[in-house]
């Protein structure tokens, strides 16, 4: 699998592309501090951070607790376990409210025909 298509993978699951580039980079490189990867990938640390913190609350991210931080990237195998179970678990939700969700759409389509 190419580089690109893994970084298309992961925004199909719903990342920015830099989200997925900067994962990506973690992920190959190993732990590393924000001025390492700001540097890597031509972006400052102010618009580095957010992207980190988004990463680490999707879980893809971990920091080290010392000073400076390091950021290691969860294994790609396990984000791709998270991400498919999320999407089941989102397909799931959906199948069982399919009923629910086909009433009211009929009943809010009626209306505006009426």
């Amino acid at each position: 699998m190419s580089l690109e298509r893994i970084i298309k993978t992961l925004e199909s699951f719903g990342f920015k592309r830099i989200e997925a580039e900067v994962y990506v980079y973690l992920a190959k490189k190993g732990p590393l501090k924000t001025e390492k990867i700001a540097a890597a990938l031509k972006l400052s640390k102010q618009k580095l951070y957010p992207i980190l913190k988004n990463l680490q609350n999707k879980d893809m991210v971990t920091v080290s607790p010392q000073y400076p931080s390091l950021f290691f990237a969860v294994e790609f195998e396990k984000v791709l376990d998270m991400l498919v179970k999320a999407d089941l678990e989102q397909a799931q939700t959906i199948k069982e409210t399919n009923k629910e969700l086909l009433s009211s759409w009929r009943s809010i389509t009626k209306r505006d025909n009426a």
